[in-house]
């Protein structure tokens, strides 16, 4: 037995005393394969999944890897079931491979003949294959790439990708570093998604995922087809790509509902590529129109599941999965994994926090007490009206009012679900609401007045959740929320994470109804947080009533 800061019981669990000198240590070693699962005070538990240590083996790690991180750190023996069952699990990954070949195209080869027959007669998989060439190979049908490896992946039996990339068509792109350079995170995922060929890169909002973005144009030095969550991200990316690298703005095309321009780069909605018109998706001629070298996909987490059916297709594209997180709400973890391409860099917030490149943040739950009245009132409410209820209650208005207050001349974001609590606010702060009725040039004239200092606080939907640019944001309170989404927490927390100018520490408020379902929605939004190392203070609305200092 030793003194180690982990537990490693037989279920697969991994409890981690986060005071212990080696906590720290050891959650850095266990993160490429262990997922954390909850993370209150003293004690987080991570989960090991065939996805984690699958997503390890992509990496590079391999089992004996493995196994040393959990014997090292546990405090007692590890059970040995569950030492085999790491090693049995992380050697499914490459027993099938896909590769070229110089006659048939793309095959499916097995080093384990057995594994290769049991696959073989799965349903699934019979309409994905062609002829058997050997007892170990098999051809595949091309344009089934993507299809085959989703499918393979739900069989227990992830196929590793050898077939390569196209290089697709060339176009000269140079990073324009004068004044500024990549930092050594943004370079090694940069060198770990290109030495991969395709993956996802994991970094925090405000760590600068738009640069690795750039940084792989820059080294593919191709034609580029960028896809994103809305037309102001569109524009920033734009914005960016101008000012950062050799690319001008006639290089760059926006594909957007107002903007269909075809460009050697070319910046996409996921609304427009998600657009059908009489049952066909409209916009799919875009990833024919050029033969793209690289396909980056911005906030790989919010991919709208009719694009991982495009993806599929696109497998011999390089392709750039970027976010800040990779819990996706509808679980489908596996198909970033089998059609993107498994994690290549992952830096934790805390880390880069450290290196002072994204500001400390105080993370405050601001609890609110129903009225008696509204608490009958939500007592009776049909179950599905009760969180537009106990989110929206008089109370909380009245608790943005004295934040904003406190944090008087502070550049505040206050954010929020429901469109008539957001108007009201809006009113009683004399802010400018912007929500989804808010035309592009309006919400970007709204948000240059935010970042010139001529607007201090600003109302905002979840239009504001992802992908905008607002780095003097330093508070954000956060009225309501869409029910118990991980990624939307994280997301606007992002919004106030910018490293500070004067170095001040970011504030982010949750202002949540007690003993409701407001609070057990809040419980799992902050889950994520608690994992990147943010705890949450809790204090009562009474005392910011109150004006006491909090």
């Amino acid at each position: 037995m030793s003194d180690g800061p982990l537990i490693v019981q037989s279920d697969k669990t991994l409890l981690l005393e986060t005071g212990h000198p080696l906590a720290d240590e050891c959650r850095r070693v266990i993160a490429p394969f262990a997922e954390l699962e909850r993370a209150p005070e003293h004690v987080h538990t991570y989960r090991v999944t065939p996805l984690g240590l699958w997503n390890a083996r992509a990496a590079g790690h391999d089992a004996e890897q493995v196994v040393d991180a959990l014997v090292r750190y546990s405090r007692y023996p590890v059970p040995h079931a569950l030492l085999v069952d790491v090693a049995d699990t992380m050697a499914r990954y490459g027993r099938l491979t896909l590769s070229k070949h110089p006659v048939h195209g793309l095959v499916l080869t097995s080093t384990d003949r057995p594994v290769l027959e049991e696959v073989l007669r799965s349903k699934k998989i019979v309409p994905l294959v062609g002829a058997r060439l050997d007892p170990d190979t098999v051809a595949v049908h091309p344009s089934e790439r993507g299809q085959i490896k989703q499918v393979l992946l739900k069989l227990g039996w992830p196929a590793e990708d050898l077939a390569g990339y196209v290089d697709g068509e060339a176009h000269p792109i140079e990073l324009d570093q004068d004044g500024w350079s990549l930092r050594p995170y943004q370079e090694q995922a940069v060198e770990g998604f290109w030495h991969g060929g395709s993956g996802v890169v994991v970094l925090p909002c405000g760590a600068g995922k738009t640069l690795v973005g750039a940084a792989a144009m820059a080294t593919a030095k191709a034609t580029t087809l960028i896809l994103v969550t809305n037309t102001v991200s569109a524009r920033q990316w734009k914005h960016e790509l101008v000012k950062r690298t050799s690319l001008t703005e006639d290089e760059i095309g926006e594909y957007s509902g107002t903007r269909k321009e075809i460009r050697p780069v070319t910046i996409a909605t996921y609304q427009v590529m998600t657009t059908k018109r009489k049952g066909v998706y409209a916009h799919l001629e875009l990833f024919d129109s050029r033969d793209w070298g690289l396909i980056v996909y911005d906030e790989v987490h919010l991919l709208p599941a009719p694009v991982f059916k495009f993806t599929a297709d696109l497998q011999a594209r390089r392709r750039l999965g970027l976010t800040a997180t990779l819990v996706r709400e509808d679980g489908r973890e596996g198909d970033v994994f089998s059609l993107i391409g498994p994690k290549r860099f992952d830096a934790p917030w805390k880390e880069i926090e450290a290196q002072g490149y994204i500001a400390p943040a105080d993370c405050v739950e601001v609890r609110v007490t129903l009225t008696d009245g509204e608490r009958l009132a939500y007592a009776t409410a049909e179950p599905e009206e009760r969180y537009r209820f106990c989110a929206t209650t008089a109370t909380k208005r009245r608790v943005t009012q004295a934040l904003v207050e406190k944090h008087r001349g502070t550049p505040t974001l206050v954010i929020g679900q429901y469109i008539d609590q957001l108007d009201e606010l809006g009113e009683v702060l004399d802010a400018p609401v912007i929500k989804g009725e808010t035309t592009n040039l309006q919400r970007e004239k709204l948000f240059d007045a935010f970042r010139n200092g001529e607007i201090t606080v600003l109302v905002v939907s979840k239009v504001a959740n992802f992908s905008i640019d607002l780095p003097e944001a330093t508070v954000a309170i956060q009225v309501s929320g869409t029910f118990g989404s991980r990624q939307e927490e994280a997301q606007r927390l992002g919004r106030v994470l910018r490293p500070k100018a004067d170095g001040h520490t970011a504030h982010f408020y949750s202002v949540v109804a007690r003993d409701t379902i407001d609070q057990d929605f809040a419980a799992h939004r902050q889950r994520f947080l608690a994992e990147q190392g943010y705890a949450y203070r809790i204090i009562d609305a009474d005392d910011v009533l109150a004006g006491d200092d909090v």
